[in-house]
């Protein structure tokens, strides 16, 4: 590794201001990405801005006081802790499945919603319920709809110097996340979410396929229409040592299809 300071930020303006001040600073949430990065050399900061001690982003709160409701997940919450949520289980038991699932023991230890989101690894499984569930990515100023925030491989709507704070959404009516792991990084191949919203909207959004997470139009219309799945055609499918963009395409239509073993489909309105 080549030498770096540690600063440990304990509230976000701390952090932001650290971030701010070199322009080769990082943000060290979880680490899962970056240490592997720094011990490889693909990535040399002068600063690490270490964001494991700021309380504010360490929480899981309902705004539903027992009921259905909205949820704020802070982005410093680790994969394990969402996925044994005792609140989340009874409301969301698909975004703690796929919590769940993510990588090792080691890394649900370690790893964190906000990093996750802010690498946006196109095999990364958040990304897929973050789109699938309509969500509203909060940072240090503002709220981006996940809509606008992915923009493709390691690429999102995040400034610089900006800081995700939280992942704000509504419990939706019921929801599924299905996916073909690789056997030896458990990254999704192949990850389809599967979401019927409490608006009644029905959202398939799919990670590990293409250069980014992204939203499977013709499978909603055709799921909305009782037509039967389409083929997944995409020109940004990933091709790689580990599997060809066909294959792919179709380990989206097997995880689709099993993701709808017992969905309730005729709960739209």
């Amino acid at each position: 590794m080549v030498p770096f300071e540690v600063r440990r930020a304990h509230s976000v303006e701390e952090a932001v201001a650290t971030l701010g001040s070199a322009r080769d600073a990082r943000l060290l949430a979880g680490g899962m990405t970056l240490i592997p990065a720094l011990k490889h050399r693909l990535s040399s900061p002068s600063i690490l801005v270490d964001l494991a001690r700021i309380a504010s982003l360490r929480s899981i709160e309902s705004t539903a006081r027992g009921r259905p409701g909205l949820w704020r997940l802070g982005a410093g919450v680790r994969h394990a802790e969402v996925a044994a949520h005792p609140g989340l289980n009874r409301e969301h038991p698909a975004l703690c499945a796929l919590a769940a699932g993510i990588g090792d023991p080691q890394v649900r230890a370690r790893g964190t919603l906000g990093g996750a989101l802010a690498n946006n690894d196109p095999a990364a499984d958040y990304p897929a319920a973050v789109l699938g569930l309509d969500a509203q990515i909060l940072t240090d100023r503002r709220s981006i709809a996940a809509a606008d925030y992915f923009r493709g491989m390691f690429t999102t709507a995040l400034e610089d110097d900006e800081v995700i704070t939280a992942v704000e959404f509504a419990a939706p009516r019921s929801a599924v996340y299905r996916k073909f792991p690789h056997p030896a990084t458990g990254y999704a191949m192949a990850g389809v979410f599967l979401a019927r919203l409490a608006s009644g909207d029905l959202r398939v959004a799919v990670t590990g396929v293409a250069q980014g997470v992204f939203r499977w139009h013709d499978a909603e219309s055709a799921l909305a229409k009782g037509h039967p799945l389409p083929r997944l055609v995409r020109e940004d499918l990933l091709e790689d040592m580990h599997a060809p963009a066909g294959y792919r395409a179709h380990l989206a239509g097997v995880m689709l299809a099993r993701a709808l073993e017992g969905f309730p489909l005729g709960e739209a309105g």
